[in-house]
């Protein structure tokens, strides 16, 4: 039976993510506190990993309930509040990444990279072992870190997860709990899984080795007509009819269509 294995939120787009054992699902679709934050550049343009590899060597920590965050990199550890202190984190962060960078929120619908489908990013556990094996050198916590998904599904076979969405105009709906999704595509990557999320030092012929992976392993349900290429990994998702509510590690997931 699949279950949700685990939960991951990003609260700020690109910096570190936080395990969690439940999750509130918001209107929106998207999972509350996971990319409610984001770092722009004085043109309103994201400071994020596809723009410089510079931010994976950022380690970063907040406390939502207390609106604190701590940051580290290159031996330098500092805690500001997040409204209080927001003139002296923003100055940390520019000279950080040597250019004028600030702090912005949304609360209700977060920042994603798919407005058009806003809800948690989907994948096996399963999925991300099989991938592991692609790259020598690479396990499964490295290959978890590089794709950044928000939930993992356990008791399934590797790409499970491509049975979540069909051809362009379908969408397939599935429960987790009592919180109603619809998967809408497999996810285009980016540069930022071809980078160590620890120290930003890029993998040699990632991209080739994966898409030359993917195209031999896609398994038979997978719809094939949505890979315009074989750079896509876990599925990106929307809420059904506003539908809200908490889901926690360990619920079943449903297919209902």
């Amino acid at each position: 039976m699949p279950r949700l294995a685990t939960i991951v939120i990003y609260p700020v787009k690109s910096l570190d993510g936080v395990v969690v054992d439940e999750a509130r699902v918001l209107p929106s679709g998207a999972l509350e506190h996971d990319r409610q934050f984001a770092l722009v550049d004085d043109r309103g343009k994201w400071v994020n990993g596809k723009r410089t590899p510079r931010i994976h060597s950022l380690r970063s920590a907040i406390d939502a309930a207390a609106r604190t965050i701590h940051l580290a990199a290159e031996g330098t550890k500092r805690k500001f509040h997040i409204d209080a202190d927001r003139q002296a984190l923003e100055e940390w962060l520019s000279n950080f990444f040597g250019l004028r960078v600030r702090l912005e929120e949304n609360a209700s619908n977060g920042f994603p990279d798919d407005t058009a489908a806003p809800g948690p990013t989907v994948i096996s556990t399963a999925t991300l072992a099989e991938v592991a094996t692609w790259f020598g050198g690479l396990v499964l916590d490295d290959v978890r870190g590089r794709f950044r998904a928000n939930l993992e599904i356990e008791g399934v076979e590797s790409f499970w997860e491509d049975r979540l969405y069909g051809e362009e105009a379908e969408a397939v709906r599935f429960r987790i709990g009592d919180v109603l999704l619809e998967g809408t595509n497999p996810c285009q990557r980016c540069v930022v899984p071809t980078r160590s999320p620890q120290s930003g030092e890029r993998y040699d012929d990632f991209t080739v080795i994966f898409e030359k992976q993917r195209y031999e392993t896609l398994p038979y349900w997978a719809t094939r007509s949505r890979f315009d290429h074989f750079y896509r990994l876990a599925v990106n998702t929307r809420p059904v009819g506003g539908s809200a509510g908490v889901i926690r590690v360990g619920d079943e997931v449903m297919i209902v269509n």
